[in-house]
């Protein structure tokens, strides 16, 4: 194995009041200290369906410039292929051990693709509490089917018939987040590799915690891709920074929760706003979240649009290979 995994941890901390000391975040990290109490807007909940283009576009730029993060109802994913994505990969993570490790990340893979639990390096030394899947679900020249789960029997159906859904909603997303800066609507994803650009579907399995007060599903940090389509199941645990402030994601049924990651606020040359976030543990509840990272093909340079640029409004990002971007990000090297 990798390493320990937390799913095993958990159940061995089922009948304590104790964690092990790699997973008790700092003071200044703790959700208990860090959470803040009062009054706080809501995150913004935006109709996909809203049928005035422009009222549709000013609503998404407008969130992706305050927040770096919004909610979509009404997205057009039919419930039950949410549910069935949803009961997949929870019957993943109920298989036994040995069954999960066949689908572990190789420990020399250049890739981040597989089975897992630890992602980023941590300069402390500490632990997150979650493990989790990564597989490619889009373009299908990308997809290694070996990482794909063989049970449940409808793994690959679910995720399949998933992908291509989430598609669609991301063609919308992009003309928006495009028209939203005054550009064409297929400017945003043709900068980011067009037909080409890579979808990542990644499980987050966040067992219960006995002491939810001092650790961290995932620690703060913003997205790399470009673009995060996220559903989550009914536990709540997302955060958000916001004014200085750590609040609460509000769940809303059959919502998905979009991010605004680093590629686009590149793009963008800082006007849309990669969200900082963090995600919380339940005490009795297993906690499970399924992003799609949209990433550009790993060899596309990436920097801010040239029609976006004027004396006024300079380059504030160099341009970057995406797969050295991500390189230096996962091993918390300066860009």
């Amino acid at each position: 194995m990798e390493v320990d995994r937390v799913q095993a941890i958990a159940t061995l901390s089922l009948s304590s009041s104790d964690i092990p000391a790699e997973f008790i975040r700092p003071e200044t990290e703790q959700p208990a200290i860090t959470t803040f109490r009062g009054a706080v807007p809501d995150i913004p909940a935006i109709d996909l369906s809203e049928a005035d283009e422009e009222k549709l576009v000013k609503l998404i730029a407008s969130a992706s410039q305050d927040w770096g993060m919004f909610q979509v109802v009404n997205h057009g994913i039919p419930n039950e292929v949410v549910k069935k994505l949803q009961s997949a990969g929870k019957e993943f993570f109920e298989l036994p051990q040995e069954e999960k490790e066949k689908y572990a990340k190789p420990a020399d893979a250049k890739d981040i693709e597989g089975y897992g639990t630890k992602l980023q390096k941590d300069v402390q030394g500490k632990k997150s509490w979650v493990d989790h899947l990564f597989h490619r679900i889009w373009p299908r020249s990308r997809i290694n089917y070996n990482l794909w789960p063989d049970k449940p029997s409808y793994y690959r159906e679910a995720n399949e018939e998933y992908c291509n859904y989430v598609r669609e909603v991301a063609e919308k997303i992009f003309r928006c987040l495009s028209l939203g800066l005054g550009l064409e609507g297929h400017a945003m994803k043709e900068a980011l590799g067009g037909e080409d650009l890579e979808y990542m579907m990644k499980i987050n399995y966040y067992p219960p915690c006995p002491r939810p007060d001092l650790a961290l599903g995932v620690t703060p940090h913003t997205d790399l891709c470009s673009l995060t389509i996220l559903v989550p199941n009914q536990v709540p645990g997302l955060q958000v920074l916001k004014d200085d402030h750590w609040i609460d994601a509000k769940y809303i049924p059959n919502a998905l929760i979009i991010h605004i990651g680093d590629q686009l606020q590149i793009l963008s040359n800082g006007k849309y706003k990669s969200v900082l976030h963090r995600a919380m543990v339940d005490k009795e509840r297993t906690r499970i979240s399924w992003p799609v990272f949209l990433e550009p093909p790993p060899e596309r340079v990436v920097g801010p649009l040239p029609q976006l640029l004027t004396e006024d409004n300079p380059p504030k990002y160099k341009p970057k290979k995406f797969k050295d971007y991500a390189y230096c990000k996962l091993n918390k090297i300066p860009q």
